[in-house]
């Protein structure tokens, strides 16, 4: 019973076979394709995108977007691509060269969100004695990042060796 739930499984999961951990491998990528899901479907209500302005308004490798499509405009270009990450990340369950692409998107995605950290105004406590002291928001919010990123890397690097084995 438990080598057939166990042949199932590997075989759900394709990308994380190779880790030996497919199981941890899998819970990432299901938890970030969740996390893409449903950010990204928020992109595209009024609140979400007043709600990361100050974040794209103060970042030098996004702020173009608002001059280019304004605030409801660059939150549907981000949503978009969330969205688009997610289904990338989804579809990688299946077909290693979508779990290395939906990876190498989420990695980009928390990268650049962690930049936030240094350029968007508030996110150093300055009533605690200002960095290492964060604050709610921006602060801690921002730093939840780290670990999707770290979820990221992890998927991508169980991905790589499945994807250029697939090719051989």
């Amino acid at each position: 019973m438990a080598s057939i739930h166990q042949s199932t499984l590997s075989e759900f999961a394709i990308a994380e076979r190779s880790s030996g951990t497919y199981i941890s491998q899998a819970l990432l990528r299901w938890s970030l394709v969740v996390v893409f899901m449903w950010f990204g479907g928020m992109k595209f209500t009024s609140y979400e995108a007043h709600g990361i302005a100050p974040f794209i308004a103060n970042s030098p490798i996004m702020s173009w977007l608002h001059a280019a499509f304004g605030i409801q405009g660059a939150s549907y270009v981000i949503g978009t691509i969330e969205l688009s990450t997610g289904v990338a990340l989804a579809a990688g369950a299946f077909v290693p060269l979508f779990s290395a692409l939906g990876a190498a998107m989420s990695a980009m995605t928390y990268l650049i969100t962690l930049t936030f950290f240094v350029t968007t105004p508030g996110v150093a406590e300055a009533t605690a004695g200002g960095f290492p002291a964060i604050s709610a928001l921006p602060g801690q919010f921002l730093l939840k990042d780290l670990v999707l990123l770290a979820a990221s890397f992890s998927l991508l690097a169980t991905s790589l060796p499945r994807l250029f084995s697939r090719s051989r």
